[in-house]
């Protein structure tokens, strides 16, 4: 339990990282003194995903203010475990997230998944956003910050591993843009820190790019890669680059996203550095997130 309640102490410090988030707010309160005083108004770009995720990955989107976001997230066997796995749906890993906008440009989220029992968190901090007008910016950037811990019991019961040695850490810069109303872009420069005592620690560096093509009204087509300059075996496995394909469902106050991935994990510190199946010997897995937002906005 102790571990558990300095686990997420050290997410409140993270968050603490973003404290200028007041500044911003002066910063914004100028910059709409001056509009006001200029006539000139700034127009957002809006919508560049439907999603605070393009599939397993985060996008540049974050949840407005005071709105919370619950989601649950599937991913199933292998596909080619074939028939007598029901090709892959008689297996499952799940993560379960609650995700939270304390202002339009700060969200927070924990999670939990029973990959590895991993504990999670994160703070994501919107820089800057695409605009258009007499006050434009061609980008969309924000800054991702996360922590996961390990909780799964060693192979070997007498063997005892520390809190350190159970922790993940990542970051990421995320860059967007909007190029018109059916498509988006986004590269997301990443890096994983991960404390492993089987083979000591390894610091993972990972190029993502991700898009979205809108096919209709409330369904696109998405689909994100992360090459990893210095992949290094996870648990005595090959790993490989991790590569999701899948859609967008847009119904009501829910986003549906139906993925096909060769990643068994749905937090960065897992799909980033230990992804060991591959397309190219079929090891594709069907998933899905779902996402149902509640607003707490008077």
């Amino acid at each position: 339990m102790k571990n558990l309640t300095a686990f997420f102490l050290l997410l409140s410090f993270s968050s603490g990282l973003f404290s200028q988030n007041a500044g911003k707010k002066i910063v914004d309160e100028l910059a709409d003194l001056v509009d006001e005083l200029t006539g000139i108004e700034i127009k957002f770009q809006t919508a560049t995903f439907k999603s605070t995720r393009i599939m397993n990955g985060h996008s540049v989107e974050r949840m407005p203010a005071r709105q919370l976001d619950f989601r649950i997230s599937h991913r199933f066997g292998k596909i080619n475990s074939g028939a007598y796995n029901f090709f892959g749906l008689d297996q499952a890993n799940m993560h379960l997230g609650l995700e939270y906008g304390i202002t339009d440009w700060l969200m927070i989220g924990v999670g939990r998944g029973n990959y590895e029992k991993t504990f999670d968190g994160f703070t994501k901090f919107t820089v800057v956003r695409q605009s258009v007008g007499a006050k434009s910016f061609p980008l969309s950037l924000s800054l991702l910050s996360t922590a996961a811990l390990r909780t799964v019991k060693p192979v070997n019961p007498s063997e005892t591993i520390s809190f350190a040695s159970r922790m993940s850490y990542t970051g990421q810069i995320l860059v967007a843009r909007k190029i018109n109303q059916y498509v988006s872009v986004q590269l997301m420069p990443s890096y994983v820190r991960r404390e492993l005592p089987e083979t000591g620690p390894h610091n993972l560096w990972a190029l993502g790019a991700g898009g979205r093509v809108k096919l209709a009204k409330r369904v696109s087509l998405n689909a994100e890669y992360y090459y990893q300059f210095n992949p290094e075996p996870y648990m005595y496995q090959d790993v490989y680059n991790p590569l999701s394909i899948g859609f967008d469902i847009e119904t009501g106050g829910h986003v549906f996203q139906l993925i096909f991935t060769n990643s068994t994990a749905m937090i960065e510190k897992g799909f980033i550095g230990e992804t060991t199946g591959s397309w190219g010997k079929g090891d594709i897995r069907f998933g899905f997130n779902i996402s149902r937002v509640f607003s707490f906005k008077k």
